[in-house]
């Protein structure tokens, strides 16, 4: 089986954030407005070729184990290097099929390959568990600006 896929846009990160959608997919966020936040599906374009002995990465967060296997992390190296965002939408322009963002993780010009509502039916998730070593993590998108992130990762 071959996959393949399609950028439908990129990010821009130069005098705030955007999803700048490619003019044949613009029309796909018709109905988008009134969302607050947007899933965007986007490609880690940057991250070093991948090589199967990356599985085990050496503690990349403070409190972690001395070992941490790729798919226990967020890191955007992966052997497929699709990485997820929340972002809150700051405005939509349906024309241009921007959307305005008011951060976001994805660097400047990062390959876009989808976008979704952000559902709290589907993406929220009440009652969670997470490891001692990141259990004093924030607990919500909200307070994830506040925390003092450089304090957590060796990287």
């Amino acid at each position: 089986m071959k996959i393949t896929m399609q950028e439908i846009g990129i990010i821009k990160a130069q005098k705030g954030f955007s999803v700048c959608l490619n003019p044949e997919y613009a029309g796909g966020i018709t109905g988008l407005k009134g969302f607050s936040h947007v899933v965007i599906i986007w490609y880690a374009d940057r991250a070093p070729a991948w090589k199967n002995e990356a599985l085990l990465i050496q503690k990349p967060y403070r409190l972690a184990p001395d070992q941490l296997g790729v798919f226990a992390t967020r890191s955007p190296y992966r052997p497929n290097g699709l990485c997820q965002s929340i972002a809150a939408v700051s405005s939509i322009d349906e024309k241009k099929g921007i959307i305005k963002l008011w951060w976001t993780d994805a660097e400047d010009g990062t390959p876009v390959l989808d976008i979704k509502p952000y559902l709290p039916c589907t993406e929220f998730v009440r009652k969670t568990a997470s490891p001692q070593w990141c259990a004093h993590w924030p607990q919500s998108y909200e307070e994830s600006g506040d925390f003092d992130w450089g304090n957590e990762f060796l990287f």
